[in-house]
């Protein structure tokens, strides 16, 4: 990816990527949708590759979008659960660092409760290194899957009003939304409890919203974000009922917009919480398109990390010529 649109080695956020770059993200990955749509669901981009998926917190959605990605791409995949074990702290990453180098591998996907952890990481290894989600910092593949659906179903994202709605303030998913959306020419906005929305966050260029109704009235998109409950210490919201009542998602709400709405969700859901089931499974949902997508978009950045051609994707896609 260095070498084709001056990327580096390493993919730890979207702050300091370029438009251009994040075009040729999303681009790429158009291809790689077709490979999960044939009988046979692989191409050989990365056959001989080594990648270890390094990930200290739960996760099911993200962890299984990157091994289907590296599966598909043929490369030889590693899977380390770290949670419980000992390595939480930076003295203890740094010998991880060194055992992994020590394997020759040739890429790191790393999910940790530690903002910055992605960066120290790849940092202290010559192998590529992509953050899966590193504490209240980013999770860029999330942001690029998002804006890839965005694309997908308005067929632009320059102008499009999207409202992220939720727990802001412990999500990395809503900063790297907000810096991909607003670097593609994308309007921005934040909405949810007082508590729960970071002070300052205006100054990143987004506006606020107090009243879900209001989002809803302004919006184009909405992205929908969990309460992150395993991050919270009492004293955010008076209880899920109010939160509901308040800034939940419905289908009544939705009702009274002035046009269709986008919804959007990067996963899991508290149903009956941020949003009802009959939004989630509704005809304005693209969450499980978001999933599909997923996958696409982590090929895509494996393939350009392993130093694929943006040009090459579609001989890539076919399995033949020369992808790497």
């Amino acid at each position: 990816m260095s070498a084709a649109i001056g990327f580096g080695k390493d993919l730890i956020g979207l702050e300091h990527l370029t438009a251009e770059q994040i075009r040729t993200i999303l681009d790429v990955a158009e291809p790689f949708k077709e490979v999960s749509e044939r009988a046979i669901k692989k191409v050989p981009a990365l056959r001989g590759k080594t990648i270890v998926n390094l990930f200290f917190e739960p996760s099911t959605r993200t962890r299984v979008s990157f091994e289907f990605a590296e599966k598909r791409l043929s490369a030889d995949t590693v899977n380390i659960a770290a949670m419980g074990s000992s390595v939480v702290k930076g003295e203890t990453l740094v010998d991880t660092a060194r055992n992994l180098e020590a394997m020759r591998i040739d890429m790191v996907v790393i999910r940790h409760s530690s903002s910055g952890a992605a960066r120290f990481l790849a940092e202290r290894i010559p192998s590529n290194v992509i953050n899966a989600g590193d504490g209240q910092h980013e999770h860029p593949t999330q942001a690029l899957l998002d804006l890839l659906t965005v694309r997908d179903r308005l067929g632009r994202i320059e102008g499009v009003r999207v409202c992220i709605a939720g727990d802001i303030l412990h999500s990395r998913v809503a900063r790297s939304n907000i810096w991909g959306l607003l670097k593609l020419g994308a309007e921005v906005a934040v909405c949810g409890p007082p508590t729960l929305v970071p002070p300052g966050i205006h100054e990143l260029g987004v506006c606020v919203f107090r009243r879900l109704e209001e989002a809803i009235e302004w919006a184009d998109v909405l992205n929908v974000l969990r309460l992150q409950l395993e991050r919270m210490e009492a004293g955010y919201i008076p209880s899920l009922r109010e939160y509901n009542r308040h800034f939940g998602i419905t289908s009544a709400r939705l009702g009274r917009a002035p046009r269709d709405i986008l919804i959007l969700h990067p996963g899991p859901m508290n149903r009956g919480v941020e949003i009802d089931s009959d939004v989630a499974d509704g005809p304005h949902s693209v969450i499980l398109h978001q999933v599909t997508n997923g996958v696409a978009v982590r090929m895509a950045v494996l393939y350009l990390l392993a130093g694929g051609a943006p040009e090459r994707a579609e001989a890539a896609k076919r399995g033949t010529g020369d992808e790497s």
